[in-house]
């Protein structure tokens, strides 16, 4: 049965391509990130992490293994790099037990609910993040100090993130040093903290194609020409918040964005435009989380009105 031949139509395309290496090669895009964050926030930056990699991995294994009766595959590298992206969208002093329940609502809800890797409609990783946001609005919005109780973990030093400055109207965006933000001297999440570390890993990503320009540009190209008709610092736009952490590693997910490039733009223009909107004129100071899921959801209907041209079609001359 093993050596029986499987014919499917065509084209036949072959690639060295794996979904374990497309996997990897994001990991590894990560670590930039994943230094500064261990860097400013230290011992809570690792026990975030290393909690929540590890259950995510538990619970698609136990899941896979225990309802869906079929072998868990950990080794393509798809839980653990949605264990990563759930960390990085987490402070650093929360709770073990919420980043397990996390993890859980990622794994069981945002990703095995539908079958598994590649039948996902949202991006597991976000699925977990929002969640926990609603449910644990305190929590979710307590951001530790860079810097400060590095060997702390949950009794650290905290402040609100720099969005949440800006909206409350403690600082203005114009007084803001973007040099402080690019090296990561603000708090947040683990993610949001670098951004030349978060640019790094998408050059990585490029470099590899594993992604393509085409989304996170749009996105962020979106975001600075709204932000130029809005009389706001583009740069504080840019590089605050989550927009990078995002742009880069979540909405390019393969699974949850369009098929093709004209999609991909559409795509990346809607999560700038919704991003914007709930930033300024939203309850919550940071939207891109909410972009994303909700552009997730329109991915199928971008898909079957926008299309790609046919494998082997010429262009008819006028």
């Amino acid at each position: 049965m093993e050596n029986m031949l499987i014919i499917s139509g065509s084209p036949h395309v072959h690639t060295s391509r794996t979904v374990r290496s497309c996997m990897w090669h994001v990991v590894a895009a990560l670590v930039p990130a994943l230094g500064c964050a261990l860097f400013y926030f230290g011992l809570g930056a690792l026990a975030v992490v290393s909690v929540s990699v590890l259950s995510c991995m538990a619970f698609e294994c136990l899941i896979e293994r225990y309802m869906l009766g079929r072998r868990p595959q950990l080794s393509n590298g798809s839980a653990i790099l949605t264990g990563l992206l759930l960390a990085l969208n987490l402070p650093s002093n929360l709770p073990a037990w919420i980043v397990v329940i996390g993890a859980l609502v990622a794994i069981g809800i945002g990703k095995m609910s539908f079958g598994g890797l590649g039948c996902n409609i949202f991006n597991p990783a976000l699925v977990g993040r929002v969640f926990l946001l609603l449910s644990f609005p305190a929590q979710m919005t307590s951001w530790p100090l860079p810097l400060a109780d590095r060997l702390e973990y949950v009794d650290a030093a905290t402040g609100a993130t720099l969005l949440s400055r800006i909206k409350m109207g403690e600082v203005s965006a114009d007084d803001i040093d973007l040099v402080d933000n690019a090296l990561g001297l603000v708090g947040g999440s683990l993610g949001e903290v670098g951004s030349i570390a978060l640019l790094l890993g998408m050059i990585y990503l490029l470099a590899t194609r594993i992604i393509s320009w085409h989304i996170p540009l749009s996105i962020m190209g979106t975001v600075a020409l709204f932000a130029l008709c809005i009389g706001s610092n583009v740069g504080v736009e840019l590089l605050s918040g989550g927009l990078l952490l995002g742009a880069i590693f979540m909405a390019t997910d393969y699974v949850t964005s369009p098929m093709c490039h004209k999609g991909m733009v559409v795509y990346g223009v809607m999560i700038g435009l919704i991003t914007m909107v709930i930033r300024h004129w939203g309850a919550y100071p940071e939207g891109v989380s909410f972009a994303i899921l909700l552009m997730n959801g329109f991915t199928p209907l971008i898909n079957r009105y926008i299309k790609p041209r046919k494998f082997g079609e010429r262009r008819m001359a006028k």
